[in-house]
């Protein structure tokens, strides 16, 4: 049961329309080198508590912008899809290595997918080719060098 107190809704709607305002005001003042300056985001976060769904705790993990991907339940092309990366920024919390990807890469980025595939189970955690995280120009995969290998590959 909800239950709405008088005004609730005016303050809700008068919120939502500052947050859009907010956003589109943003949008409009962001400046070319703002919006390259966000384009390259890519560096280690620490002091993180990061749990997949199998138990696995993270306390640090590569926060990097990223393309759309599979995300594979293991380091193979022909593995089943645990889901789906949309949206980036992404967080990757270890690498492990597989099949080449069409760059050439052997690395492969454990990461959890923002939506979910064939294996509901796992909450779309799961790995993705390196070409899809977009480090530094000139960088090597793994990146950074101190990035943890996955401990069960």
């Amino acid at each position: 049961m909800h239950i709405s107190t008088p005004g609730a809704g005016r303050r809700r709607r008068a919120a939502v329309a500052a947050a859009a305002g907010a956003l589109l005001a943003g949008t409009v003042l962001a400046s070319p080198a703002q919006a390259a300056a966000t384009a390259t985001t890519c560096g280690m976060r620490e002091g993180l508590s990061m749990r997949d769904s199998v138990g696995n705790v993270f306390s640090r993990a590569l926060y990097c912008d990223n393309l759309p991907s599979d995300v594979y339940a293991r380091a193979a092309f022909d593995a089943p899809l645990t889901g789906w990366l949309v949206l980036s920024p992404s967080w990757f919390t270890c690498y492990t290595n597989g099949p080449k990807d069409t760059q050439g890469n052997t690395v492969w980025y454990y990461t959890q997918g923002d939506q979910v595939g064939e294996m509901p189970r796992i909450k779309g955690w799961g790995t993705v080719p390196a070409e899809v995280v977009q480090v530094p120009a000139g960088a090597a995969h793994p990146y950074p060098a101190d990035l943890p290998r996955c401990p069960w590959y």
